[in-house]
């Protein structure tokens, strides 16, 4: 049976061979794509359909259908990234994001519009997060999650960077001269970075361990209890985190508070994640893979579950916003090290790709069906409700993935493992 539990792969460490400007390039372009691919949507979507004369709905549906192309592609990206590494595919995908954003901006129709999203979908896969937990996940080896950890701190900073830039431009210009401009930066800064800072060789992959289950083929892997468990788990988590993200400042305005502070909510929310992830590798120092993971679902119901129970006051609703974004962020990089923390790293692009895609479907979907359920139950503060008892289930998924799992690794493992988030390896299971 594959252990959950155990360390992965008996890797080398790259130190001597990992490339230095890969962590500042990839903090670079994980702002600037996720700010300039994903969130100034929203922020211009409005401007989009007042001067299109199409639909909100229909304009949402394009952005959602990206993810969904995100989500599929993902698969085959993570193969290549585990066969080639990171420098042709980021670089590419790259170049791909500059031809959407452009085409976005000059599309005459709905169907050019759609198109343009396909192709925003393709190079979302081989940019965002997946490809460059990939590249460093490889390169650092057993440091790997202080170089997670940076990275999504610094992705975490997307929206709160070029949220109010692509809001300036719009201000000045038409969206799509908006677009046309954040596309220019866009190529400015992520095509030459991942060109120039990933040309470093791959490395090859660790050996398999025998206590991981990475002796066996990926597709093995996607197939047993454990990992399908385990992604089911994260598909219902990540349905209910997204769907809280969106349905928050209608929350709040029906508590009572102004669209200013809900904004405002939302955006402490952020700040939340970014303070969550600092906090993981303490965390996961002194939990096994299988408890943190039902500890941070569950954390995050509980804070749903409040968000809905609670009437007020405005602040700590607004104190709960913040602890829901903390939660958050521990949830990405739980997500990010799911994989080696398991099986390994010797297929983690592979396997990644296969345990984020579900999960990438649930978070398209979530907005509209986060509305439409709000609608049928009579309000957001019933959704939460009903969003926490989706957390709930997903926490138990995570429990039974590791049902029957030997719950002590080998000491060598452990101590690997403590290396690898920091600990001094004397101090494991103490």
């Amino acid at each position: 049976m594959t252990n959950l539990h155990a360390g992965g792969a008996a890797e080398p460490d790259h130190r001597s061979s990992r490339p230095r400007a890969v962590l500042p390039a990839l903090c670079a372009t994980q702002i600037t794509s996720w700010g300039i691919v994903y969130y100034a949507f929203p922020v211009l979507n409005s401007r989009i359909t007042a001067d299109t004369g199409w639909s909100t709905s229909a304009t949402t549906g394009a952005f959602s259908m990206a993810l969904l192309v995100s989500a599929v592609t993902g698969i085959p990206i993570g193969r290549a990234l585990d066969r080639r590494g990171p420098h042709k595919v980021m670089t590419f995908g790259s170049a791909l994001a500059v031809v959407s954003v452009v085409a976005i901006a000059a599309a005459p129709n709905l169907a050019v519009f759609y198109a343009a999203w396909f192709l925003a979908g393709i190079a979302m896969a081989a940019t965002f997060y997946q490809p460059a937990f990939a590249a460093v996940t490889r390169w650092w080896g057993p440091q790997r999650v202080r170089a997670l950890t940076v990275i999504t701190l610094a992705g975490g900073l997307a929206s709160t960077v070029f949220a109010p830039i692509t809001a300036a431009l719009a201000d000045h210009f038409t969206w799509r001269t908006t677009y046309a401009v954040l596309a220019v930066l866009l190529a400015l800064i992520t095509i030459p970075a991942h060109a120039l800072a990933l040309r470093a060789p791959w490395p090859p992959a660790p050996e398999p361990s025998v206590h991981s289950g990475a002796e066996n083929s990926s597709d093995t892997v996607a197939r047993t209890r454990p990992f399908l468990l385990l992604a089911a788990a994260f598909t219902l988590s990540g349905f209910a985190v997204y769907a809280v993200v969106i349905g928050l400042v209608p929350l709040l305005t029906e508590r009572g508070a102004s669209a200013t502070t809900a904004a405002w909510a939302l955006g402490l929310g952020g700040a939340g994640q970014t303070l969550g992830r600092s906090l993981y590798a303490s965390l996961a120092r002194r939990t096994t893979p299988a408890t943190r993971t039902v500890l941070l679902i569950t954390a995050g119901g509980a804070t749903t579950l409040a968000l809905g129970l609670v009437p007020g006051p405005i602040p700590l609703l607004v104190v709960l916003a913040v602890a829901a974004g903390m939660v958050r962020g521990n949830l990405t990089l739980l997500q990010a090290t799911a994989v080696t923390d398991r099986w390994g790293a010797t297929h983690y692009g592979t396997l990644s790709g296969l345990l984020s895609a579900p999960a990438t479907v649930a978070a398209a979907i979530a907005p509209w069906a986060g509305a439409s359920l709000a609608e049928t139950l009579g309000g957001y503060p019933a959704l939460f409700a009903g969003l926490s008892l989706a957390s709930l289930a997903a926490a138990l998924l995570a429990w039974g993935s590791s049902v029957a799992v030997p719950s002590k690794e080998p000491s060598s493992q452990a101590k690997a493992k403590a290396s690898e988030y920091g600990a001094p390896t004397r101090d494991v299971g103490r």
